[in-house]
């Protein structure tokens, strides 16, 4: 078994990380570190927990705490990773990150989008970007990975096989979030009476994820997120000019032919499909009255846009079986 610490362990994300622990055949949670509720027992924190991990408690992070461990999971708020990473580094422990502080390329593009100057700038070139269906060698062969976000994940997936087929600069992605990918922290805009019966643009020409889309697709394109009122999922309805008559639906087909949790059909995707799963629905169509391209994608913003992404990239890491751990099945109803 290989011993865990897992940061930010008494959020979404850290809860999240924690029941996929629990059903992998080789990682083991040992150090759980959230300074807000530290000193609490998970089972108090996270009580859909308690039976599978009864003896650990949350504290404070402390850099000596990570000895001997092999693994470090980080689910911090961006601008928390920068900190600490030095010390895990200087560690040498495997290390996948969930935050944004690592995900683009330059410091100057983490200044443009997150309005805040990186405190560790000569680390970027050390992580290399999580998404396996796109960089699964490069993962395998890192001892530092920036897993993804959420929304990038859904429309990348959906866009990166169509990119040879769409006219550059005309990509638009609309994407729905459920509430969960706001975080556990109370805010006025994801309480109860806000969200219910309630669907909401927000992050308007400016969201922090157009960022790392453009990056991995190489192109510039309009994001325009959306709060849903639904605890889990994203659907991502990408659409950009065509150069031609296509089929995209035969180029998703082709490109994850042989990825363990990439679904193609030839329906428009469900987020409850994919719900408590490492799986993403992908479609697209081509319509010739418009001469664009449609391309949707739906995932669990906590597993693979999050948790599950940051497993799938340590098992590569690791050199474990890459499915382990990752249900492909979702729950219904």
């Amino acid at each position: 078994m290989i011993d865990v610490a897992i940061l930010g362990a008494s959020g979404f994300v850290g809860a999240e990380l924690l029941r996929l622990c629990a059903l992998h055949p080789e990682l083991a949670p040992v150090k759980l570190f959230g300074d807000s509720q530290a000193g609490q027992r998970l089972g108090d924190v996270h009580p859909h927990l308690a039976l599978a991990f009864p003896d650990l408690t949350v504290e404070k992070f402390a850099p000596e705490s990570l000895d001997g461990v092999g693994l470090v999971l980080a689910a911090l708020q961006h601008g928390h990773s920068q900190r600490v990473a030095p010390e895990i580094i200087a560690r040498d422990i495997p290390f996948v990150d969930l935050g944004a502080d690592f995900r683009l390329d330059s410091a100057a593009d983490y200044a443009r989008w997150y309005k805040d100057e990186h405190q560790a700038p000569e680390l970027l070139e050390r992580f290399v970007y999580g998404i396996p269906e796109l960089n699964r060698a490069k993962i395998a062969a890192s001892r530092t990975v920036a897993a993804a976000g959420c929304y990038p994940t859904s429309a990348i997936l959906a866009l990166k096989p169509l990119m040879d087929l769409i006219e550059p600069g005309t990509i638009a992605v609309d994407a729905a979030s459920g509430v969960s990918g706001a975080g556990k922290a109370l805010k006025e805009e994801t309480h109860f009476n806000t969200v219910d019966e309630n669907l909401t643009a927000y992050g308007l020409l400016t969201h922090r994820h157009t960022a790392e889309m453009e990056m991995a697709l190489g192109d510039t394109l309009l994001f325009t997120p959306h709060l849903a009122p639904m605890n889990r999922g994203i659907l991502a309805t990408c659409h950009g000019k065509a150069k031609g008559p296509c089929d995209p639906l035969a180029a998703l087909a082709e490109a994850y032919a042989n990825e363990p949790f990439v679904h193609v059909s030839e329906r428009a995707p469900s987020t409850k499909w994919t719900l408590g799963s490492n799986a993403v629905h992908v479609s697209a169509r081509y319509d010739a009255r418009t001469g664009r391209i449609l391309a949707m994608a739906a995932l669990d913003n906590l597993v693979k846009g999050a948790a599950g992404q940051m497993i799938q990239c340590a098992n590569l890491m690791l050199g474990i079986e890459e499915t382990a751990g990752l249900p492909k099945a979702g729950v219904w109803p």
